[in-house]
């Protein structure tokens, strides 16, 4: 039972990416954007700021997340979806952070404290447990990341994060695709 509900925290916590709820790291930042805007007369929407956010802080996260598999997971095929997750999600985050420069959006530089209490919790995780918790979070976690992305392509109006999110879509649905695959193998390997 404990396990079950560890694992709700943890994709709660994961699902973010579309949620405007800020914390103290993204407030801080939303009032260094809503300076830029103002000196840049209205460049970029609130929405499409509040994507670039919330996008950054869920890739942090996965990033860390993905670093933390490769040392503790128990199956390979975690250990081998963490590295990749981490290496891929490292490159989808500079090729966001040059489109947040152009667009004059400040983006968080360190893991919210959400995201810090979810790494925590999935630390303490040892073996099959972590396994399944961090795979868990995985699947639902780019589930929604790429339900967020997917609205964004539509939503905005901006060419550039448009590109962007043509560019991005692809990798997270493969994301998805692998991490339904690695949690089907990890669940029938216990």
């Amino acid at each position: 039972m404990k396990k079950l509900s560890l694992i709700g925290i943890l994709s709660a916590v994961l699902l973010v990416a579309c949620q405007t709820q800020k914390n103290d790291n993204e407030g801080d930042v939303e009032n260094q954007n809503e300076i830029k805007v103002e000196d840049k007369n209205g460049v970029i929407s609130k929405e499409d700021e509040d994507f670039a956010i919330n996008l950054a802080v869920e890739g942090m996260e996965e990033v860390e997340l993905g670093k933390l598999a490769e040392r503790k997971g128990e199956s390979e095929q975690v250990r081998e979806f963490g590295k990749h997750t981490a290496h891929k999600l490292r490159h989808v985050g500079h090729d966001l952070k040059r489109l947040s420069k152009k667009k004059y959006i400040t983006l968080p530089d360190s893991l919210s404290l959400d995201n810090k209490s979810a790494k925590e919790e999935l630390e303490k995780l040892h073996g099959k447990a972590f396994d399944e918790a961090y795979m868990n979070a995985m699947v639902e976690g780019h589930k929604k990341v790429l339900a967020c992305m997917e609205k964004e392509d539509v939503d905005t109006k901006d060419p550039d994060i448009k590109a962007f999110t043509e560019r991005t879509i692809p990798i997270i649905k493969e994301h998805l695709q692998m991490a339904e695959m690695t949690d089907s193998v990890a669940r029938a390997q216990r």
